[in-house]
């Protein structure tokens, strides 16, 4: 209730004492009008209230205090059984530890040298095989493998490549229960989902499982094995982005078939790339694998020489050296001859620059080493040289492969 001075309420009373019924009525009609106005215009003013007005029932006002939901609400669930989970689950147990032991210490005592991966593709009667990396198993005096469930198994070492980084090894196949199949590398494309399966940073990862894609195929690392400075070979890998880590060499690239369709070799370990990753493919590791299991080695054909390229030569030399003409630039030169070699037996001669071989343009050694390993022990070939500047041609019946020889 209100205070009003008195001596004011008496002044206006007596100023409308001849007009109270006009200002009723004017009164009662503005404030219909107000009641309306802000019955319509209420729900568009209420949006720039500062606090919310629940105009709802008694349904509304129960949800008080919860966040406010703008359409029905819905149970959503996840399925978390994809392909991919589908795929290690086949493959995993597949893809071993491999434990490189050797002796050292004053009582030769035995120890882990080092740990990478490996994958068992083949199991037949008592034994199983497993393909892993020559790098992984050099050097060492025993070697383990080491099972998903972390039993631990002997191996023997049945032959080992260097030039293509490959390695295989025999168990009892007692304790294996998954054996990987191997894909057509060939068939690989750019952007292709895979995923890579192995032990980065040793047995306490073990069975790590990453995904990526195929980033580039047919892609060639040079490799020097002797040490000499100079490339003795170029390897053709895939490349993935699937992280590739110390420990993984050995392991699987595996494709969204659940095929291996790689054994996962090296990474690029430079602080300026990320992400680079590169793996054998699998129609190149057959027949080395094969080689291997039958041989312990891989049977080369083998010319028997020693040799530079070409290209590595000052001008000086081409022309006053070995008088070749002016406009020739590539091929490998004869650098020795191993005796009874079947280069020896073709008549070679040091400083011979072979230009042609089997058919094929030669460019340098690596390019030699190419065609030359596409053909059979025991095949002859015919090729073509230079001596003192005049250009010749020669056949040649091919031996066996001396390791990282012509």
């Amino acid at each position: 209730m209100g205070y009003y001075d008195q001596d004011y309420e008496n002044y206006n009373a007596k100023r409308q004492k001849g007009n109270r019924g006009g200002w009723f009525l004017a009164g009662l009609v503005g404030a219909v009008l107000g009641g309306l106005l802000m019955l319509f215009a209420f729900p568009a003013f209420s949006n720039f209230l500062p606090y919310d007005m629940n105009l709802g029932g008694e349904d509304d006002q129960q949800q008080e205090g919860t966040a406010e939901l703008t359409g029905p609400v819905k149970n959503v669930a996840v399925n978390v059984n994809t392909a991919i989970t589908g795929i290690v689950d086949d493959v995993s147990e597949a893809v071993v530890g491999v434990v490189n032991l050797q002796e050292a210490g004053f009582w030769n005592e035995t120890g882990e040298a080092g740990t990478g991966s490996g994958v068992i593709y083949k199991q037949e009667g008592d034994n199983a095989f497993v393909v892993t990396n020559h790098h992984v198993i050099a050097g060492a005096s025993q070697v383990e493998i080491s099972l998903s469930d972390g039993t631990r198994i002997p191996a023997e070492i049945l032959g080992s490549d260097v030039l293509t980084d490959l390695a295989v090894l025999r168990v009892d196949s007692e304790k294996i229960t998954k054996v990987a199949q191997f894909g057509d590398s060939d068939k690989v494309k750019p952007g292709e989902p895979v995923i890579a399966i192995g032990n980065p940073l040793g047995l306490q990862f073990s069975g790590s499982v990453t995904q990526g894609i195929i980033s580039g195929t047919e892609r060639a690392i040079p490799i020097d094995e002797n040490g000499d400075g100079l490339v003795d070979w170029n390897a053709e890998v895939l490349q993935t982005d699937a992280a590739i880590n110390p420990g993984n060499s050995g392991g699987a690239l595996i494709n969204m078939d659940g095929k291996v369709i790689g054994i996962n070799s090296m990474k690029i370990a430079q602080a300026a790339v990320e992400g680079i990753g590169l793996s054998i493919p699998a129609n190149h590791a057959i027949p080395i694998i094969e080689d291997l299991e039958n041989y312990s080695e891989v049977r080369r054909p083998y010319m028997g020489i020693g040799m530079r390229s070409l290209n590595e030569v000052s001008s000086y030399h081409k022309q006053q050296t070995l008088k070749l003409p002016e406009d020739t630039n590539n091929g490998v030169i004869v650098m020795s001859v191993a005796p009874i070699s079947p280069a020896a037996q073709a008549g070679l001669q040091e400083f011979d620059v072979i230009t042609e071989f089997a058919g094929e343009e030669v460019k340098d050694i690596i390019d030699l080493r190419k065609i030359l390993y596409t053909k059979n022990v025991g095949d002859t070939v015919e090729f073509n040289f230079y001596r003192n500047g005049e250009k010749q041609t020669g056949k040649m019946k091919l031996g066996e492969e001396d390791m990282l020889g012509g």
